[in-house]
């Protein structure tokens, strides 16, 4: 089990390996871009270069991108559907020429089309990436959601049926988000609650499909549907659920990543990757 968070980009990617380390990351995720924007700059060889340069220096595994939040994969404009499936693209150009193994993705949102239409746009989506790209080595790791307004992937069932439409079955898999699962109504606070949804995740998507797991605790209360993460221990999940996370044998080779707040100098990532590496018996 390796553990490390969510960096910074900031003055160059090839920075985030030591901001990684400076707060005791063994692994991390980034953006490769500025999230909040359609427009890519291509990467150029000398930032690739430096970039895995400072992974060996430092030691430190860029082991996901996380996608930008302006992708909808699931969305039913024409000109929006375009921009996000050719910023998708990009982005898996991008965490390739890296050599990054996992894009972590929002699935996407029906925005009021229906669910069922959803789901079969965004496999659609992902089987016309995948179309495009034939030959990376990258997997795309669709993340449970919180099931926010028209937000898709907030159950595992649907999860299960995006990837199940999905041709390159070998290329899909799924990041899990503690605080995503718990605000959509999957309990975790208790032994028994905890080992009902990962038995309940185990059935019907496999456990051996999770690669990454984003550990959030939640601002927000059980089953509240929204997306809001906390220091772990400190919110609506409490520690009890991480030690049991910390110590299932099914997660063992999975990458741990905290997108819990940063702090003043990113002191808590620090102090909360102490807390998970704590709870290991």
């Amino acid at each position: 089990m390796k553990f490390g968070a969510h960096v910074s980009i900031t003055g160059g990617i090839f920075n985030a390996p030591q901001n990684g380390k400076d707060v005791t990351c063994e692994v991390i995720q980034i953006f490769t871009k500025n999230q909040q924007q359609w427009r890519v700059k291509p990467l150029t060889d000398e930032e690739v270069e430096q970039f895995k340069a400072e992974e060996k220096r430092t030691g430190v595994k860029a082991v996901c991108v996380h996608a930008s939040y302006l992708i909808n994969l699931g969305g039913f404009d024409k000109q929006k559907l375009y921009l996000s499936r050719q910023n998708f693209i990009a982005e898996m150009e991008r965490a390739e020429a890296l050599g990054i193994p996992y894009l972590v993705i929002h699935p996407g949102s029906h925005l009021d089309e229906g669910e069922q239409k959803g789901l079969q746009r965004i496999s659609a989506s992902l089987n016309f990436v995948f179309d495009k790209c034939p030959d990376f080595k990258l997997k795309i790791l669709l993340e449970t959601t919180a099931g926010q307004g028209t937000n898709l992937g907030y159950t595992f069932e649907q999860l299960a049926a995006m990837k199940s439409k999905v041709e390159a079955q070998k290329r899909i898999g799924v990041c899990l988000d503690t605080c995503h699962i718990f605000a959509a109504g999957y309990e975790l606070r208790s032994e028994e609650g905890y080992e009902k949804t990962v038995s309940e995740l185990d059935k019907i998507i496999g456990c051996e499909q999770v690669s990454v797991i984003h550990v959030n605790d939640s601002k927000k209360e059980f089953g509240s549907r929204r997306d809001r993460h906390e220091h772990i221990g400190e919110g609506e999940i409490g520690i009890d659920a991480f030690k049991f996370l910390m110590n299932d044998s099914r997660f063992t080779d999975v990458s741990m990543i905290l997108e819990t707040p940063k702090g003043p100098k990113n002191d808590m990532d620090i102090e909360n990757l102490k807390r998970l590496r704590g709870l290991v018996e």
